[in-house]
């Protein structure tokens, strides 16, 4: 069990990276929101009006307690309150909630907006990495992080322009107003624990920081591990290992609790010490301004307003803590996903690469192709071998040989370490990647169909294809009868990665989706590998008819189906030992015969 642990655990990060990079971050999402740049202006003079309007209610308050200075009893006291500065008093209440709803109003298009793109080139960065990042990545933990990274993005707009902003306002505004009215010592002892309250803020919500990291962390790998149980659940049912899948999901939860209760005590010692900063500002505060009333110096009305001013900023600083902490966690799910988006292509279009021209005939050269996944594990040595146009080519060989790697070079999955492959005459490096992948049609060994209907995943070879299309695609696959007997038809739901099919279901609807692109070069990687042997002659009788005329590569496992290809390649190891038609192989007598021959004893005593 130590074993299991240790390779399922997500790799540690340094702590510094979240740290450091704050400010580049920042920067990093500012340009998404510079094409709203009038709208954020706009919203920042609601928020100045907002605030404005917010501070004038404790100079109204003032001015009403100084008017009702008068004797108890006296009826004048009803009418010395002027009625101008109640009707001003509930209108500064109002416009300070006026301005902040037109500032969501205002704002609210420039915070989706951002988050749409942010979202999308996510996405599509995603989509251009190269199939050795989507081989090594775990699909929970990348999806919550994606999730979390793009939460941040509306959380660190809306928080910062929302909350820091105005309160950075609103204590301008006050502490001008307690200069003016009064005089500089509440000023001083306002900013003494307002700088008290943000130095204590701040280094201990950096010390905390760390436990949010860990519980993210955590959490992703909690993700993964339950996506990938539920995802392999078949797996799991046959070896009957729930028990072992809940064990390790629980490790990962009590890793997440732990994690979260560091975060939660942590969070309990910022509270506190916030709450004794402010506690000690209020109280030095009203205990000036009750001497100075003693004194004659200042009036009850001015101690009304210290005492309203202090609740005014009582709150928002009391939030404020609150807000930079989730300015933080935001800003560390911000940095996560920006690090895909930073994440280096191993695959990319040369400078000034050109479309893939596929007029006419279409030939597929491999030219003294070397190739390995890593470099102390070589797979194609020195590899050269030519399809010509409107040919098929097969391979063939053992396992691990290489064959599926032809296939993943040429769809340029992976670019070759040493020679070269080209189509009709141009180097696969040279264009650009889409116009080589619009070239080329794949039938894989391992048929992945996504969770929606049989119609949408055949029309997935060719999105603007009509139904009529898509059924004759199915035809020529042999999966039309099997779809319309269905009682939901072309709309049957496959389920997740197509397992609501059988494995040949599944390769005929592959199949159709490939016959359906129609692309001048085929691709077939064991493509009838899960059907039964009726089914694979008509089936190969329909691709041999789909592949005339276009430049194919068969990869196979089952000799039967490559004895009508124009040449077979055996491989061993990385190289071709064999080449020739089926006839020339069998009269050579050579590693292909061998084959041949031990498939048809296999043949012969497998009932």
């Amino acid at each position: 069990m130590r074993g299991w642990r240790s390779r399922a655990a997500l790799p540690a990060e340094p702590a510094v990276d979240e740290r450091v990079s704050d400010w580049r971050t920042l920067r990093r999402l500012l340009p998404y929101l510079w094409d709203y740049r009038w709208r954020m202006g706009l919203a920042l003079l609601l928020v100045a009006g907002a605030k404005a309007s917010n501070v004038g209610v404790p100079l109204l308050l003032k001015a009403l307690v100084d008017r009702m200075n008068v004797k108890l009893g006296d009826p004048a006291a009803l009418v010395v309150v002027p009625v101008a500065l109640l009707l001003a008093y509930g209108a500064l209440r109002l416009m300070s909630s006026v301005f902040t709803e037109l500032r969501e109003w205002v704002f609210s298009k420039a915070t989706q907006g951002a988050t749409r793109r942010v979202s999308l080139e996510t996405f599509n960065h995603l989509h251009a990495l190269s199939l050795r990042f989507h081989l090594e990545r775990h699909t929970g933990g990348l999806t919550r992080d994606i999730d979390r990274g793009v939460h941040g993005v509306e959380a660190l707009v809306t928080y910062s322009l929302y909350s820091i902003f105005p309160t950075l306002i609103e204590v301008a505004l006050v502490m001008v107003i307690l200069g003016t009215k009064l005089d500089a010592g509440y000023v001083w002892i306002a900013l003494a624990a307002l700088a008290g309250y943000v130095l204590y803020t701040v280094s201990v919500t950096e010390w905390r920081t760390r436990f949010r990291i860990e519980a993210n962390r955590a959490e992703s790998q909690a993700q993964t591990r339950a996506v990938d149980s539920l995802l392999n659940y078949e797996t799991v049912k046959y070896f009957n290992n729930e028990d072992f899948e809940s064990r390790r999901y629980d490790e990962s939860l009590k890793t997440y609790q732990r994690a979260r209760l560091k975060a939660q005590t942590s969070l309990s010692l910022l509270n506190a010490g916030q709450q004794l900063i402010i506690s000690i500002g209020l109280v030095a505060m009203l205990w000036r301004a009750t001497v100075g009333v003693a004194g004659g110096q200042i009036t009850i009305g001015d101690l009304v307003m210290v005492n309203a001013f202090m609740i005014q900023l009582y709150v928002p600083l009391n939030f404020l803590g609150v807000i930079y902490r989730q300015i933080k966690q935001s800003l560390t799910d911000l940095h996560r996903m920006f690090r895909l988006m930073d994440r280096v292509r191993d695959v990319t279009d040369a400078p000034g690469a050109g479309e893939l021209a596929t007029r006419g005939p279409v030939d597929v050269r491999f030219d003294h192709v070397d190739f390995g996944y890593q470099p102390e594990r070589q797979i194609l040595r020195d590899l050269s071998f030519t399809i010509p146009a409107g040919q098929t080519v097969a391979v063939v060989g053992p396992s691990g040989a290489g064959k599926s790697t032809l296939a993943r070079l040429l769809y340029r999955f992976y670019d070759v370490t040493g020679g070269a492959i080209l189509i009709a005459g141009q180097d696969v490096r040279r264009v650009t990647q889409a116009s080589v992948h619009r070239a080329i049609g794949i039938v894989p060994q391992d048929t992945v169909l996504f969770n929606d209907t049989v119609a949408y995943n055949i029309r997935y070879g060719r999105t603007t294809a009509s139904d009529a299309e898509v059924e004759q695609a199915a035809r020529a696959a042999h999966v039309h009868d099997f779809i319309a007997g269905t009682p939901a038809g072309y709309q049957t739901l496959v389920g997740e990665r197509g397992l609501k099919l059988s494995g040949g279901e599944k390769q005929r609807v592959a199949i159709a989706r490939t016959l359906l692109k129609d692309p001048p070069v085929l691709i077939f990687d064991e493509a009838t590998s899960a059907l039964d042997s009726a089914n694979e002659r008509a089936i190969q009788a329909e691709l041999q008819h789909a592949a005339r005329g276009k430049t194919t590569l068969l990869i196979a496992h089952r000799l039967s189906t490559v004895v009508n290809a124009h040449q077979i390649l055996v491989m061993e190891a990385g190289r071709i030992v064999e080449r020739g038609t089926h006839l020339e192989l069998l009269a050579a007598r050579g590693r292909y015969a061998h084959m041949w021959s031990l498939q048809q004893e296999r043949e012969r005593v497998t009932p």
